[in-house]
């Protein structure tokens, strides 16, 4: 049996050199609509550029599939090139593929640079290869819709498939005599009430900035659907219309209400989610990724009778529905139409075939609707429900702004978000900033 190699790949100092200009540049002679090549299965080395936790159930997963695929194909091995800090990994994803060095497999996102790279005919068409594989139909559909373009094309393969939900302990609720906020505007009078009992309202992650980017993206998608951040990133829209206005405000009240932590800027992942298993914190805010740190046994006894969820609250007027939320595939998987062949086609076709079965066997989340996630033997209920709850969501789904804007503007909305939050600026000013940064920025 071939043994499936991890290692990290070196990218040369010279490569640094190389910009998004090169990339776009140079165009592809690969057939990317062609998914199914003529030729033999000749097996060798092929390679995965990953931006994934090495121990973490996806490359797990994949690792056992790879090594039952090598076992009947002697000569083949699967690289895994892994980078999981995410800043790092897309320095090298940009820099290879502006090299014209990516490998066979690679991750992204559905971001600008990723349209790009499709418009040249550089990643091979997943919607016709999924349905040449016969696969189509199991996917959820909330699942690809999270991985497509503005334009409804498909050049990623989800691995994963998550639900965000906040997170709260009910005992603190009820000691604050407070319901469930049934709007996005009740958050600030339920932090208040929960300040009353001497806790804090919402435990956040403010270090690695995309969880309060999370917050900004909530009114817009209730206010304005899922179309606001793509006109915004088009620069068909701006920051200070009536959509992100509202948001700004609705951010700014929050801060104002004291929602968060005291230096929530500086706490981190690990930090913020004690706060909340503690329960020093009432609400938590994270996806089904944690099931297993708060669905389980795992979780601190003394609140685990009183730990439960709610999913996004809608607002007076919203245009999204109540089941529509954050339901996120993580990033996604991109196949290179320049290396694709025979070999590729057939393992893909093995793995993507095998993957459900082995990923859900974890307790995690499949991509697909054609297997049952294992129920670990110490969940709780709740593992159970949040389960149940992701066969449910609706049609539309908020994309993470994050993975939509490009680099610049990203990185100043993540900053001057938190500058909103502490109160440091005012709404008109954050929107006057960001709008100016757009403009700038817009179509780079």
């Amino acid at each position: 049996m071939s043994k499936i190699t991890t290692r990290t790949a070196f990218v040369a100092a010279s490569l640094l050199t190389l910009g998004l200009a090169g990339c776009s540049s140079a165009t592809s002679d690969a057939d990317p609509t062609n998914v199914n090549p003529e030729g033999e299965i000749e097996a060798r080395e092929i390679s995965w550029l990953l931006s994934r936790p090495a121990d973490g159930g996806v490359i797990t997963a994949m690792e056992e599939i790879a090594d039952e695929y090598a076992a009947e194909h002697p000569g083949f091995s699967l690289n895994l090139i892994t980078t999981p800090d995410r800043p790092s990994y897309i320095q090298k994803y940009e820099t290879l593929a502006a090299a014209n060095q990516l490998p066979e497999l690679f991750d992204t996102d559905a971001t600008p640079f990723a349209q790009k790279l499709a418009d040249k005919g550089q990643m091979v068409d997943v919607d016709l290869l999924l349905e040449d594989l016969g696969l189509a139909d199991d996917y959820r559909e909330a699942a690809l819709t999270y991985q497509r373009f503005d334009d409804g094309s498909l050049y990623m393969v989800p691995f994963e498939f998550q639900i965000e939900m906040f997170w709260y302990n009910s005992a603190v609720f009820d000691a604050a005599g407070i319901d469930v906020p049934a709007s996005l505007d009740d958050f600030p009078a339920m932090c208040e009430a929960l300040s009353a009992q001497g806790v804090t309202p919402i435990a956040l992650d403010g270090q690695d900035l995309w969880p309060l980017e999370r917050y900004w993206a909530y009114y817009p998608f209730r206010m304005a659907g899922p179309e606001y951040v793509q006109q915004v990133k088009n620069g068909e829209a701006t920051f200070s219309d009536p959509a992100g206005l509202a948001s700004a405000e609705w951010l700014y009240s929050l801060g104002q209400a004291g929602c968060f932590q005291e230096g929530f800027s500086s706490t981190g992942y690990a930090d913020a989610q004690a706060l909340f298993t503690s329960g020093k914190a009432a609400v938590y805010n994270i996806g089904t990724w944690e099931l297993a740190n708060l669905a389980t046994d795992s979780l601190d006894e003394a609140v685990r009778a009183d730990v439960d969820y709610f999913t996004l609250p809608v607002i007076d007027g919203s245009v999204t529905e109540a089941d529509e939320y954050v339901a996120p595939s993580g990033i996604g998987m991109a196949v290179n139409a320049e290396t694709y062949d025979p070999l590729v086609r057939d393992f893909l076709a093995y793995a993507l075939e095998r993957y459900p079965e082995v990923y859900a066997a974890t307790g995690a989340l499949s991509p697909t609707s054609s297997v049952e996630t294992t129920i670990p033997d110490n969940a709780t209920d709740l593992y159970s429900k949040a389960v149940d709850q992701a066969d449910e969501v609706g049609e539309e789904t908020i994309m993470p702004w994050d993975t939509q804007l490009d680099a610049a503007t990203n990185t100043r909305l993540q900053q001057e978000l938190t500058l909103l939050v502490q109160g440091d600026i005012t709404p008109d000013e954050f929107v006057e900033t960001m709008d100016a940064t757009l403009a700038e920025n817009v179509g780079d």
